[in-house]
């Protein structure tokens, strides 16, 4: 045999065990015991009515007690406060009963001085040779530091949702003071309109209004602001208070929108993060002679309007070539000059509504023929009646409208049909 192998003489020899008198025996053995009572987390053995038969000194330590105070005397149910007593009877023992072991519960127990302390309870049930349970072995980690993790995660994330709801008040309040408080009551003219918000946490930039200008005539706008949050609210202040003084100036619709962009190019120009807006600006004339109203529309890139008409028929009004407003020095700006008959509607709108999605996938957009197919079936009809279809197009899209949307109409009633307001 070659020396230094084992008994089937390949490889080293096995180690073989220290005699049971050596010093080393007799270390191992100590280390063992101090191990389960040293340990840093605590032991503890019951019989299977809950009776302690063995606890190990780092739990004794945690607990305040003595050995002897519970040993044959305490059941491991005594050590937990009232409620985790409660749900030791109706979940836990039954669970582990089930099961055979249940780990990670989350319990309180009681110390001698009466102060509770968070723990991690892990029960196992130990079984004989006929597989009959004899005995619950269980392991208790101490969970303070954990405790206060948590209760520290519970405040931060309490204090996250009272300034998430701060934010959104005021988010609100600010979206409230860039819409008109109000819609004018117009002279034979029915008005409604609807703001539609995706998201409560951040400001839009959909704006409109309708106020009265000289001569009986009368302004109206409704507009789309690039971007969200508070940069774009300036945006959608400086556009909607611009419109309405460059109105007062010159109430030409297509001059209105040039004085627009040449303030937003002159307070953007260069910016890092340049601002524009889409408009369509129009100026109401009431028709004396047959009735009805005679409205310019100008457009600057906006999506088209519009036109549900009495006979049943809606088309959009052609504002093609219209430019955004506050890229270029000279934006071309699109005009149409049209009638508002007795019984027409003009609907105007932002693009968060036709460009929902409607896809469970979220690849298909809702689009401005489909807009055009649906207020097809809803003509002949009033501004508040269209208003509140808009309304429920918006709610059935639900979640697919990702971005805010206004929608703005105005009907001219039959004569003796009488004003409608919404």
């Amino acid at each position: 045999m070659v020396s230094g192998t084992g008994g089937d003489g390949v490889g080293p020899a096995p180690a073989q065990p220290p005699d049971d008198d050596s010093p080393s025996a007799a270390l191992l053995e100590d280390s063992t015991e101090d191990l389960y009572e040293n340990a840093p987390c605590g032991f503890l053995s019951t019989a299977l009515d809950g009776t302690i038969v063995k606890v190990n000194a780092t739990l004794l330590a945690w607990l305040g007690h003595r050995r002897a105070d519970l040993v044959g005397r305490r059941t491991f149910s005594d050590l937990l406060t009232v409620g985790g007593r409660l749900y030791h009877e109706t979940h836990f023992a039954p669970l582990l009963r089930m099961q055979g072991e249940i780990s990670g519960i989350a319990l309180e127990l009681k110390r001698a001085d009466g102060s509770r302390l968070p723990v991690l309870v892990t029960s196992t049930v130990k079984t004989d040779e006929d597989g009959q349970p004899r005995l619950i072995r269980t392991t208790v980690f101490e969970a303070r530091e954990r405790r206060s993790y948590e209760e520290e995660l519970l405040r931060a994330r309490q204090e996250s949702e009272r300034e998430r709801e701060r934010l959104k008040q005021l988010a609100a309040t600010l979206q409230a003071s860039l819409l008109p408080p109000a819609l004018e009551n117009v002279p034979g003219l029915d008005v409604a309109a609807y703001y539609h918000i995706a998201s409560a946490d951040e400001v839009g930039g959909d704006f409109y209004d309708l106020f009265p200008l000289a001569s009986g005539t009368w302004g109206l706008f409704l507009g789309d602001v690039c971007g969200k949050g508070a940069a774009a609210a300036a945006v959608t202040s400086l556009a909607r208070y611009t419109l309405r003084a460059a109105a007062v100036y010159d109430p030409d619709p297509a001059a209105v929108l040039r004085n627009l962009n040449t303030v937003l190019v002159h307070e953007y120009s260069g910016a890092d993060d340049p601002r524009f807006c889409t408009v369509l600006f129009g100026l109401l004339t009431p028709d004396d002679e047959e009735g009805g109203f005679r409205i310019t529309l100008a457009g600057g890139g906006h999506p088209p309007a519009l036109l549900l008409r009495a006979d049943g028929t809606a088309d959009h009004l052609p504002t093609p070539g219209g430019q955004l407003i506050g890229i270029l020095p000279d934006a071309t700006i699109a005009t149409t000059t049209f009638r508002l008959a007795p019984g027409d509607t003009l609907l105007l709108y932002t693009d968060g509504l036709t460009e929902a999605h409607t896809a469970a996938s979220g690849s298909d957009r809702y689009g401005d023929d489909a807009l055009l197919d649906f207020v097809r079936g809803l003509a002949p009809t009033t501004a508040r009646r269209t208003v509140a279809a808009m309304r429920d197009l918006l709610a059935a899209l639900g979640a697919g409208v990702d971005d805010d949307a206004a929608v703005l109409a105005v009907h001219a009633p039959w004569p003796g049909q009488g004003e409608h307001r919404p």
